[in-house]
């Protein structure tokens, strides 16, 4: 299957922009289960980077202190339960860690997911439901993820072999799971049963603590604001996806200006990125 080079042109088409009649419930409604008590940053960085991405509202799951650190950062965040239109879970969340209670409580939070049959990003620990949900659902491994992900279905491949072909895992993944894949690395390669897309190269200041975190946002604001496209196109979700990753790329390197920095560095360039692909 040849893949299709993402790029800005192509972004574009994936932007809904609000019109004069639009208001917060129409420009989407992000649900978000991230972060725990011991990865709380990774809750602060996704709902930051869902709210820098411009979808109407985000809403924040938690039972813990989690959502004081969110509000403290980005007090437009509603922390109350209700109607969503896409979910983001599993950002800084140990995969079944069930004798810490207080990630035992974070996935136990995961049982409303299913309640609202909407576009769903799953990364980190809630990969494990990739194969469980009856909604449109993406997922955001990393190689080392995919490989322990892909041993569960008997499969024996390790992360060095992944990023040394992520076209042929991430396609792999997709077909076994019945899911849209989002394989993160320096190439960054999303795929379906249907197309694959593959991103330009990269640049390595990426490789930072709670990159993953700002991206699982991202994809989570645009999938918001794209319900309905989603529900109607099968592929829709992998251009998101890619969508999502291009413009993750363009405000780190916006913030970078080839030297170092860190992952909220670039949540505060989201806006400029995505204004230089609508332009």
């Amino acid at each position: 299957m040849k893949p299709i080079i993402w790029n800005a042109p192509k972004s574009k088409k994936c932007l809904i922009v609000p019109k004069s009649y639009d208001h917060k419930y129409s420009r989407g409604v992000l649900g978000v289960i991230t972060g725990s008590a011991q990865y709380p940053g990774a809750a602060v960085l996704s709902t930051s980077a869902a709210v820098a991405t411009g979808v109407g509202m985000v809403r924040f799951y938690s039972s813990s202190g989690l959502a004081h650190l969110v509000l403290h950062s980005s007090p437009e965040v509603v922390v109350q339960p209700g109607a969503v239109t896409a979910w983001v879970a599993g950002s800084g969340i140990v995969p079944k860690k069930f004798d810490d209670y207080t990630t035992w409580l974070r996935h136990r939070w995961f049982k409303v997911i299913g309640l609202q049959s909407v576009p769903t990003i799953l990364d980190a620990g809630a990969l494990y439901l990739a194969d469980k949900l009856e909604q449109p659902t993406l997922i955001t491994p990393h190689a080392g993820e995919l490989a322990k992900l892909l041993k569960n279905y008997g499969i024996e491949v390790l992360a060095d072999e992944i990023s040394d072909d992520p076209k042929r895992w991430a396609q792999e993944c997709a077909d076994i799971l019945g899911v849209t894949v989002l394989l993160k690395g320096s190439k960054t390669v999303v795929a379906n049963n249907e197309i694959i897309i593959e991103l330009p190269t990269s640049t390595p200041w990426l490789a930072t603590a709670g990159s993953g975190d700002v991206l699982a946002g991202i994809i989570g604001s645009i999938a918001a604001t794209n319900e309905i496209e989603i529900l109607s196109s099968p592929n829709r979700f992998a251009e998101i996806a890619a969508t999502a990753a291009f413009i993750h790329d363009r405000a780190a390197r916006l913030a970078s200006k080839g030297g170092p920095i860190s992952a909220s560095m670039i949540i505060d360039y989201i806006p400029e990125a995505i204004r230089k692909v609508l332009a």
